[in-house]
């Protein structure tokens, strides 16, 4: 017992190492087994091959989702100082009251409804929604950093083109989710134009979400740390590149072929900056069920 508290790290710092060193010993397991399985799991459960409980298993999709994260959060941890935490605490604070007032109003994304367990709930709206909306607007902060390169000190040039990345993230992600059937939209006008069964009013509404989330993160974060930081760990953007393979993949299996392209640019944008290791998609000798 003695031994094991010398092994534990005791500081702050020493933890955040334990964390990297898990991480970067882990990353084809992370990045690639996981979305891998994620994306046949829910295309299985969408079809009604999987039985129960393991179709749309609510405590698999939480775990699965906070594995793929883990990359990100890992990066970002160091970085957290006070002025950073109260940005995130105040951009959960607003994830959680724009999805009430979204599926108690239909504001500002349209009407829908959550047709798959999440996790828990309170009142309607999963716990687990800042871990599913949060790191989407960060990767792609930290992708527009890397690719505007010396253009993103100007504000106004960031701020634009990571809130059109943001949207351009949920092109990928909504149309995959209607049709695994996460959510679905009603109420719908005669002649409401649909992209892949989203309305356009979703997308709009993102606009609105995803200029207030950049905003609360731009301020939040030291930009000069996040960019020595994402220098210093490869593995930053991984979460990056479990998203390309997940929504990729199930795009792909329900024939929305514009998602995947956009899709796609992300994973062009991923090795613009060198952020894809192509390497993770070789099978490694010791797979991951392996000890």
């Amino acid at each position: 017992m003695a031994d094991l508290r010398t092994t534990l790290p005791r500081t702050r710092q020493e933890v955040e190492l334990a964390f990297d060193e898990l991480v970067r010993d882990n990353r084809f397991t992370i990045s690639v087994f996981f979305p891998l399985n994620g994306a046949v799991l829910l295309i299985a459960s969408a079809m009604a091959w999987m039985p129960e409980p393991i179709a749309f298993n609510a405590f698999l999709i939480l775990f699965g989702t906070l594995v793929m994260r883990s990359p990100l959060i890992v990066g970002v941890l160091p970085l957290v100082t006070r002025r950073a935490a109260v940005a995130v605490g105040a951009l959960t604070a607003y994830a959680y009251v724009i999805e009430y007032t979204g599926i108690t109003t239909g504001w500002p994304y349209g009407w829908f409804f959550y047709g798959v367990d999440l996790g828990p709930t309170v009142a309607g709206v999963p716990i687990g929604l800042p871990v599913f909306f949060i790191p989407l607007v960060m990767n792609a902060y930290l992708l527009c950093l890397l690719l505007l390169g010396d253009r993103a000190r100007n504000t106004a040039v960031r701020l634009i083109t990571v809130i059109v990345m943001v949207l351009a993230m949920d092109v990928v992600l909504d149309p995959g989710a209607v049709s695994l059937g996460f959510w679905e939209y009603y109420r719908l006008g005669e002649g409401t134009l649909l992209f892949y069964g989203v309305p356009l009013s979703n997308y709009a509404g993102w606009v609105i979400s995803a200029t207030i989330a950049v905003v609360l993160l731009d301020w939040g974060f030291d930009r000069e740390a996040l960019l020595t930081r994402l220098a210093e760990t490869e593995f930053m953007l991984d979460d990056l590149v479990s998203f390309v393979i997940l929504w990729g993949g199930i795009n792909a299996w329900f024939g929305n072929w514009a998602p995947v392209v956009v899709a796609g640019l992300f994973g062009v944008g991923l090795l613009r900056t060198e952020r894809f290791d192509s390497s993770l998609l070789r099978i490694p000798r010791r797979l991951p069920w392996q000890s």
